[in-house]
């Protein structure tokens, strides 16, 4: 029995396969009908109750049993038309009466426009449905799969979670390929029918007047009744599939079951139902129209758009005070745990964590940020996080994004370790021009200058950019704007970020290819916390780090004769020349600011030993000039693309760039040893004793 139960699908199919071929009685053929309508039925209601097509998976399955139930009770109602002279049970005689009333034309008139409906507008429809769905579906398949990855590198979904979303994206692609091919099935079975129809009918006409000797008359009504009763008990139950088919592929924007759904967004629009009456009630003016059931029709919808309005006013009232109430519980629990985990001094420690760089922002920059409005902020940060990695071989922390409500709606404030190091206005409806030496005309917008290199600029419309690059100006975004002063920003601070944690984990990752270098350098030759102070002085002067194996070895052959870290930092920018020559030369040639030799002959006399080696010793005098020389030589590189530049030889590079870095650290001070032999270099200046 249990065996039987396990497999009673199977054995229903075969049942009705058996249908095709064994001929059923008049009174089980009415059971059948019954049936068939029933089970009709039931798959209606429920397509009208699931939220979601998966909830009903086997409905394409079902399609093809219910049509072929369908097709088997029309093969044996056809064999008892024509085999009995229309005696085909009392369902068909009844459907048959009831429909054509004594008049065969509009009774078969009836018929055919039920068959059309459902085979033109429903099925057909459904089988649009169903196809476009699939075909989305497919389409929106390597999307989902991406996001769900996304969710779970992110953390914010499990490894089984991200599981069951997979399989739940495979179903319903398979489901819609299968309903997609389902509904081939509804629409062969519409068109069937109306082929059966026509058998019987024909069939009919013809065994009544030569078989059965039946006058023209007698033939007409008792094959037209049986045979349009035949057509509708097989109909009824295909037009009520054919809906639910439509119910199931249209259930994808729906968030409840159709009864649901249908309440709440109906009520939700009380204005609708006024608005109707309100023009139901014009039609009173029209000569002819019918008053009573206008107005009362009128009257009522008026009455329930008003209802409901009522209603939907006490409801809002209602929530609005659930979610004060619900707020202020919030902040009182809120406030009590706070007390509570504050108690709690391990808890304490949390107030005093500083982030490595975190971005506030005012409230109408917030579009900029938020990913939920198509903010690429992030996902720009991302991209500049891995080329910075590539090109110096440190990876920049997390950045933390917030908003500030004490700044103003446009500013933006950049921190490191928890102090604001840089500032800027954007405004997010415009673009910023920046405006070239000599622009061939000027344009015009709110004036500003640019944060990350402080070139004068210009905000503009919209309407004004193309105009604006004719001009020869150049035109960026706001995001651009803030993205490239936040990038430079972090290049100017990379090497207050580069921690002890970072510097072991580059360590970690240098000894996956080199594990006896690693093993020779730390903590035999140099500490974590002295290597960690080399890399921090090649960052600073911008430098690259990448090649990791490189410095070790340099700090290993250097160490066995030199102690000072400042000393090995400069063993360690000859052996990466390649990288410096690339980094600050363009086209083969290098601008540079060269030091009179007199003046070099000065730094090298005035270098004075101390506690933390030497330092240079040079008069107040002096270290003005230079400083004054170097302010005015600077000015020629505006001109220029590159980056300015002072060439020095090897002894006197570390003390001058100690000398300028405070008053101008956006210059590199090079030694003769750090560039390639094949760079041409052009001296445009000269700082003189």
């Amino acid at each position: 029995m249990k065996k039987l139960l396990n497999n009673v699908t199977a054995v229903i199919v075969v049942m009705i396969v058996l249908l095709l071929i064994i001929p059923l009685s008049p009174f089980m053929l009415d059971v059948m009908i019954i049936l068939n309508i029933s089970i009709s039925l039931i798959i209606l209601l429920i397509s009208m109750n699931i939220k979601e097509p998966l909830e009903f998976s086997i409905f394409p399955s079902m399609l093809l049993i219910t049509t072929l139930f369908r097709i088997g009770i029309n093969i044996s109602s056809t064999k008892n038309i024509l085999g009995k002279q229309g005696v085909a049970g009392a369902v068909i005689q009844s459907m048959g009466d009831f429909v054509l009333q004594g008049n065969v034309v509009v009774g078969f008139i009836v018929f055919m426009i039920i068959v059309l409906v459902q085979f033109i507008v429903i099925t057909k429809g459904a089988e649009r449905v169903a196809e476009v769905a699939a075909r989305f579906t497919l389409d929106a398949m390597p999307g989902k799969q991406m996001a769900i990855d996304a969710d779970l590198s992110s953390g914010l979904i499990n490894e089984q979670q991200a599981k069951e979303r997979r399989y739940k994206i495979q179903k319903e692609a398979d489901f819609y390929g299968a309903m997609d091919g389902a509904t081939k099935i509804v629409k062969g079975d519409a068109v069937m029918s109306l082929i059966i129809t026509f058998v019987n009918f024909v069939g009919g006409m013809i065994i009544g007047m030569v078989q059965g000797n039946m006058g023209f008359g007698e033939v007409l009504n008792v094959y037209s009744l049986a045979t349009v009763g035949d057509g509708l008990v097989s109909q009824i139950p295909a037009l009520l599939i054919s809906t639910a088919t439509g119910m199931v592929v249209t259930r994808a924007v729906s968030d409840g079951s159709l009864n649901e759904d249908t309440t709440k967004q109906f009520a939700a629009q009380p204005r609708a139902f006024m608005i109707t009456g309100g023009i139901l009630a014009i039609l009173l003016v029209l000569p002819g129209m019918p008053k009573v059931p206008i107005a009362a029709v009128s009257i009522g919808l008026v009455l329930a758009g008003y209802q409901l309005s009522k209603r939907m006013e006490a409801m809002g009232h209602i929530n609005e005070v659930e979610q004060q109430a619900q707020m202020a519980m919030a902040d009182q629990e809120s406030i009590a745990n706070e007390e509570d985990s504050f108690k709690d001094v391990n808890n304490v420690y949390s107030l005093i964590t500083v982030e490595p760089i975190e971005v506030e922002f005012g409230y109408s920059l917030i579009p900029l940020v938020d990913e939920g409005s198509g903010g690429k902020l992030i996902d720009r940060i991302v991209i500049f996080r891995r080329q910075y990695a590539q090109d110096m071989g440190v990876v920049i922390p997390s950045i933390r994004l917030r908003d500030s409500s004490s700044l103003n709606t446009n500013q933006y404030v950049i921190k490191i370790r928890g102090e604001e190091v840089a500032k800027g206005e954007i405004l997010v409806d415009y673009y910023l021009a920046l405006e070239p030496p000599h622009p061939e005309k000027q344009i015009d917008g709110i004036e500003t200058i640019e944060p990350a290199y402080g070139i004068p600029s210009k905000w503009i419309t919209i309407d004004k950019k193309e105009m604006a690059e004719i001009y020869g100006y150049t035109v960026i975004d706001p995001l651009s704007v803030m993205l490239t002063h936040l990038s430079e920003v972090v290049k100017k601070h990379s090497y207050e970020l580069l921690n002890r944690q970072e510097v072991v984990r580059l360590v970690e990752n240098t000894k996956k290819q080199s594990p006896e270098l690693v093993e020779e350098l730390i903590p035999a030759v140099i500490s974590y916390g002295n290597f960690q102070k080399v890399l921090t002085n090649l960052l600073k002067e911008g430098v690259p780090i990448k090649d990791m194996e490189t410095i070790m070895e340099t700090i290993i052959d250097a160490s066995m004769t030199v102690k000072d870290l400042d000393t090995i930092t400069e063993h360690i920018r000859i052996a990466l020349k390649r990288t410096i020559t690339r980094k600050f030369c363009e086209g083969g040639a290098m601008k540079v600011i060269t030091l009179d030799a007199d003046l070099e002959k000065s730094i090298i006399t005035s270098l004075t030993p101390g506690d933390q080696g030497m330092y240079l010793a040079l008069s107040p005098d002096t270290m003005q000039s230079i400083i004054t020389q170097l302010g005015e030589e600077l000015k020629k590189f505006n001109d220029f693309s590159q980056n300015a530049i002072v060439l020095t030889s090897q002894v006197v590079r570390v003390h001058f760039y100690h000398l300028i870095e405070q008053f101008y650290p956006n210059v590199y001070v090079l030694s003769f040893n750090e560039i390639g032999n094949n760079i041409q270099i052009q001296a445009v200046g000269n700082i003189r004793a």
